[in-house]
């Protein structure tokens, strides 16, 4: 072998380098590309349609309060009253059912213009302190909600953390409490990979600044759900978390009370705070897109299919015929 060929960087020759390999190359024909079409289409709007029926019977029930909460003498400085500790800020609601709801119903808190999907707050914690009860002092992301003034490690830090939502809700119905379970609304996951079943808050929201709610110190964090929930960032501005469940039916026209503890501060930044009920289905909850984008895409699949049919019927052209492919034509001479 010569010295040229021994120094070559040409790879060895194989099929699959040199793209040899036997493959599926199909030819798409008029009759294959309306067939596909009509398939799709025929497949998508019966889902779709089952997707919306699905979601119009899911019964949801949305109320607004962050700013009916407000008393009028405080209309204009909203965020002077939630900041006042000597203000009470309980707050009554009525919601009216409109349609028997099936247990379970789910309760959710809704928060609008807040971005928890922010870089430097989604930063805000360490996943080393929550899980190991030897790494309290994890806390170089955590700044500035690391440590107390006395320089005591916080356990959970982090802006995440501190910001906990601490809105509470009381329902009741013909002068009867409605009980919500808090138990089994985080992930299992979280709960048993995220969260240490021996790590305890330690020093939070002891500070000047309080954030939000404050965690019971004798707790361990993988069974403090609403803090799991809260922990698990939402990507848009615009979410809900689940704050509980309601384990029995709600009849049609039934009249709901709820006594809204208003305490979370949103006005700081214009955010809006809703308090919402709602029953779910195999889709989920109430969730109109899903079953309009199986609509729309298998309507385009049949009308694309029509129009190649009347194309192909009555103007007929040679379109996918193999013979028109140059290694099918026969050589002039």
């Amino acid at each position: 072998m010569d010295q040229k060929n021994k120094n070559s960087k040409k790879p060895k020759y194989s099929k699959f380098s040199q793209q040899e390999l036997p493959a599926w190359k199909p030819i798409l024909t008029p009759g294959w590309v309306i067939t596909t079409f009509i398939i799709i289409g025929a497949l998508f709007i019966p889902t779709g349609l089952l997707a919306l029926a699905a979601s119009d019977s899911v019964v949801e029930i949305i109320d607004r309060y962050d700013e009916a909460c407000i008393p009028d003498a405080y209309t204009q400085k909203a965020e002077s009253y939630i900041q006042n500790p000597n203000e009470k800020k309980t707050c009554t609601r009525t919601i009216r059912v409109p349609k028997k709801m099936v247990a379970p119903i789910f309760v959710y808190y809704q928060l609008e213009n807040f971005y928890q999907n922010h870089r430097r707050f989604v930063k805000s914690k360490s996943d080393k302190q929550l899980r190991d009860p030897q790494a309290e002092d994890d806390t170089q992301n955590c700044f500035p909600i690391d440590h107390t003034v006395d320089n005591k490690p916080i356990v959970p830090c982090g802006l995440i953390a501190w910001s906990l939502f601490n809105d509470t809700y009381k329902l009741s119905s013909r002068g009867k409490a409605i009980d919500i379970d808090k138990k089994g609304i985080a992930w299992k996951s979280d709960m048993e990979a995220k969260f240490g079943s021996d790590v305890y808050p330690k020093n939070f929201q002891n500070g000047p600044l309080i954030g939000g709610a404050k965690l019971d110190d004798s707790i361990p964090l993988s069974k403090q759900e609403d803090l799991i929930v809260w922990m698990r960032t939402a990507a848009l501005p615009k979410f809900r978390k689940l704050y509980g469940k309601i384990n029995t039916d709600l009849d049609a026209h039934e009249t709901i009370t709820a006594e809204v503890e208003n305490n979370y501060n949103t006005y700081r930044f214009g955010g809006r705070k809703k308090l919402v009920l709602s029953t779910t289905t195999w889709i989920g909850g109430k969730n109109d897109f899903l079953g309009i984008a199986y609509i729309s895409v298998g309507g385009l699949c049949l009308f694309m299919a029509i129009n190649f049919i009347l194309l192909y019927v009555f103007r007929p052209r040679r379109l996918g015929d193999p013979s028109y492919l140059s290694w099918n034509r026969q050589p002039i001479v």
